[in-house]
């Protein structure tokens, strides 16, 4: 019965050791857990690279900028600054001054010749009198009662003619009155000019 039993044991003993070799032998064959596990906390890294960079970038600006606030007082850079005077034009701005003289011209001022000659001067145009109608106011064509009607003489020609009827295809006679006649040109549109009634001569 002990050779049954040590046996046994001896059995028990060498299932053991040999699932510990195949245990060895499988670990050292298949990867860990800790790699896979490096891995995979490896990936979220690098995925969160950029915002882990700018952060990083950030905080280092934000510390430069703290340290570039130093509160130290410099004496010598006050010192600099007191040195410096301040050099304006000597005129005070709270005292009222007179205003600066302004020089006079010595003389008249003087155009320039080549402006002159090339601008010429204007020069007011004469206007040329109209030359006198060759009509005769000699008398009256009308009755009393009808509208007034006179005569008019231009050499051997005679016409009569009220007011606003034109006379030799050109004179228009304007207003009559008991004195004088107004006619004007109005071929030439030159102004109305009156022409005076001729008394008849004395025989």
């Amino acid at each position: 019965m002990k050779l049954g039993t040590e046996n046994k044991k001896q059995t028990i003993a060498a299932a053991v050791l040999g699932v510990l070799l195949l245990l060895v032998v499988a670990y050292q064959f298949w990867p860990s857990s800790s790699t896979i596990a490096s891995t995979v906390t490896s990936t979220p890294d690098a995925l969160s690279s950029p915002q882990s960079s700018a952060r990083k970038t950030s905080g280092t600006a934000k510390k430069q900028k703290v340290e570039n606030l130093d509160p130290t007082l410099h004496l010598d850079q006050l010192a600099a600054v007191e040195q410096i005077k301040y050099e304006g034009t000597g005129r005070n701005i709270f005292i009222s001054q007179a205003d600066p003289e302004i020089p006079q011209p010595l003389g008249p001022g003087h155009t320039d010749a080549k402006t002159a000659e090339i601008r010429p001067v204007y020069q007011v145009p004469t206007q040329t009198p109209a030359p006198p109608i060759p009509l005769k106011f000699f008398g009256f064509a009308s009755q009393p009662g009808e509208p007034k009607k006179i005569f008019l003489s231009k050499g051997e020609d005679v016409f009569i003619a009220g007011e606003g009827e034109i006379v030799d295809r050109r004179y228009k006679v304007l207003h009559i009155t008991t004195t004088s006649v107004e006619i004007q040109d109005v071929v030439t549109s030159g102004p109305p000019q009156n022409i005076p009634l001729m008394q008849a001569n004395p025989s």
